[in-house]
């Protein structure tokens, strides 16, 4: 999870973290995060395959923004 410039928190998923987040600050990630930089890595959990990620990233984006609060300020 990254906070970013407005202090929202984005959620996805990769394989290779450091390129995500390096492609993210190039400006060439998503637009949601383009339009807010700079961000700051809060939060990472780590699956051994895509699926499990994906259903995990499923069920934090349903939550609310209390509620990922709780889950970095609790790691």
């Amino acid at each position: 999870m990254i906070r970013l410039s407005d202090n929202s928190l984005y959620t996805g998923i990769t394989k290779d973290l450091e390129n995500r987040l390096e492609k993210h600050r190039e400006g060439e990630g998503s637009k949601y995060v383009r339009s807010r930089l700079p961000l700051k890595l809060v939060y990472t959990e780590e699956y051994k395959n895509r699926s499990k990620a994906s259903k995990r990233e499923a069920e934090i984006k349903k939550w609310s923004k209390r509620e990922k609060e709780n889950l970095i300020k609790n790691s």
